[in-house]
């Protein structure tokens, strides 16, 4: 948006312009053809008026000085804005990543620890040290795991993979979770992939 700043110049010739006329022969030989009635504008009134337009242009300038002042802060308050917003998507991730490096930290430990022989009893112990760092930093961020088993198939946070006939489970419920599904915030980011119970048919009598 272009402002543009009020023309003391403009004003201050009028102004000259009028009085200027005011005292011109003109106005003089005028003033004597009417047997020399006063002027319109008497030379206190003139001065009045010019002191009062100095003052109008002098609280104009000011203002005009505030104007680019505060447009001036806007522009630095919205790139800043902007930059905070670029910061905020490029290290969004930056936390939760400070997060998961001990959990790679141990996954590379084991994998340095590892020889020719493998106590399965301290590969496992590893492993679920492991999985609980992994678990713990999770759910900082607020991540949730879906874990079905035994509930009822809900499709809008599970993914039916195949139906199973039985009689050891209600009908339509989850009898077994192939993949864990997640929340974020309560927010699906992968659903469960489950087999869900199907009645076996009975044989017609």
């Amino acid at each position: 948006m272009t402002s543009t700043k009020p023309n003391k110049k403009t004003l201050g010739a009028r102004v000259q312009a009028a009085g200027d006329e005011m005292h011109s022969p003109t106005a003089a030989t005028a003033a004597d053809a009417t047997g020399g009635a006063e002027l319109p504008v008497s030379s206190e009134e003139f001065e009045a008026l010019q002191h009062e337009l100095d003052q109008a242009l002098a609280k104009a300038d000011e203002n005009w000085k505030l104007y680019l002042g505060a447009h001036a802060e806007m522009e630095n308050l919205r790139k800043r804005a902007e930059r905070e917003v670029q910061n905020a998507h490029k290290f969004a991730l930056e936390r939760f990543f400070n997060e998961l490096l001990p959990v790679r930290d141990s996954l590379e430990l084991g994998l340095a620890a590892a020889d020719g022989t493998v106590d399965v009893a301290k590969l496992r112990e590893g492993v679920e040290l492991t999985l609980r760092q992994l678990t713990a930093a999770m759910d900082k961020f607020g991540v949730r795991e879906v874990d079905p088993l035994g509930a009822k198939f809900d499709p809008s946070q599970q993914e039916a993979m195949a139906m199973l006939p039985t009689d050891q489970a209600a009908p339509n419920t989850v009898v077994q979770v192939m993949q864990k599904g997640y929340l974020l915030n309560d927010r699906l980011i992968r659903p469960a992939k489950v087999i869900v119970a199907q009645a076996i048919p009975r044989p017609a009598s």
